[in-house]
């Protein structure tokens, strides 16, 4: 992926003796769109298809493979934002129900949704568990990015990302992906993509090609970085649990109560308090105030930037010095 691909925000294209050439209307695909595909593709080992958010995707598997009547065994302690568009697709009645990931999902599912790692508590999925079901299995692996896993080598036929955090890198780009190397499922989606909608803009597909070149050296100190002070924290009075999986920016933990969490994530100086992950610079909020009491009342989710680690610990260090030791 050398040099800068031109960004292309043409609508329609000229037909070709007559007929429609490999680019014709933007709904169905753009240059900058196709080579965004491309270079994603490459990297997660299938075909890539850009949607306009990391929901929209989610929404486009939902209702291009599954119909009325069929079940979703969904991941539990997965990124709550899925379970609700679960929720608002039973409207349409697709149910879904909730299993444990390193377990065998439901016999019964049509599809299986699993999280590697889930997002907050960061745990792995059982991948040959869960490829052994006859389902289809898809895998968000949002917060570990291609260059941890790669969803369609453990068995998955499908790959999702909200390319938002970590693929683009910058919060400047609202993106999602599927990832497929399976062809019939490949045209399904570009099928339920081009009918219904939910494309891409060509810009921020030149974004997240922008954020794709830096994402090798942005993930390798966002682990480095994160690795530390998960270590530190683990060593501090005022926590009770530090969840990372090892790599990646994403760490989780725990303070004593919901006030406690309160008091972090509103005094540090140089950790932003704001939602999302994966991006160049750090954020922290308390989850319950999203997720209610599917999580503790005292998580904090933690995404580490790219600032100097000691600079991040010492201004986490502060805050944490406002959350009291654990009783």
């Amino acid at each position: 992926m050398g040099g800068s691909v031109p960004l292309d925000r043409s609508t329609t294209w000229p037909y070709e003796d007559g007929e429609p050439a490999a680019f014709s209307y933007a709904r169905f695909s753009s240059p900058t769109v196709a080579a965004a595909e491309q270079a994603l593709g490459e990297l997660d080992g299938g075909e890539a298809l850009l949607f306009a958010s990391g929901a929209a995707a989610s929404t486009a598997v939902v209702l291009a493979l599954l119909s009325p009547g069929q079940t979703v065994a969904l991941a539990e302690g997965a990124y709550y934002g899925t379970g609700v568009l679960l929720d608002e697709l039973e409207r349409w009645g697709v149910r879904h129900v909730e299993f444990d990931q390193t377990r065998p999902p439901p016999p019964d599912a049509d599809l299986v949704w699993i999280e590697a790692p889930s997002n907050p508590f960061l745990m792995m999925p059982d991948f040959e568990t869960a490829a052994a079901h006859p389902a289809p299995v898809v895998c968000d692996s949002t917060a570990a990015t291609p260059l941890h896993v790669k969803p369609l080598e453990r068995g998955c036929q499908i790959a999702l990302h909200s390319a938002t955090k970590g693929l683009a890198g910058h919060d400047d780009a609202l993106v999602g992906a599927l990832v497929t190397n399976d062809p019939e499922t490949a045209a399904r989606l570009r099928e339920f993509r081009s009918r219904t909608g939910p494309v891409a803009a060509p810009d921020v597909a030149w974004l997240l090609l922008r954020g794709l070149q830096t994402l090798e050296v942005r993930v390798a100190r966002q682990t480095e970085s994160a690795s530390t002070i998960a270590e530190r924290l683990r060593a501090h009075p005022a926590v009770e649990l530090v969840r990372h999986p090892g790599f990646g920016p994403l760490l989780s933990f725990d303070v004593a109560d919901a006030q406690a969490a309160r008091q972090v994530e509103t005094s540090t100086r140089l950790i932003a308090n704001k939602t999302s992950l994966g991006g160049v610079t750090s954020r922290i909020e308390a989850r319950s105030r999203w997720e209610g009491d599917r999580v503790p009342a005292g998580l904090l989710r933690l995404s580490v930037g790219l600032e100097p680690p000691d600079e991040l610990w010492d201004d986490l260090a502060q805050a944490l010095s406002h959350a009291g030791p654990l009783e």
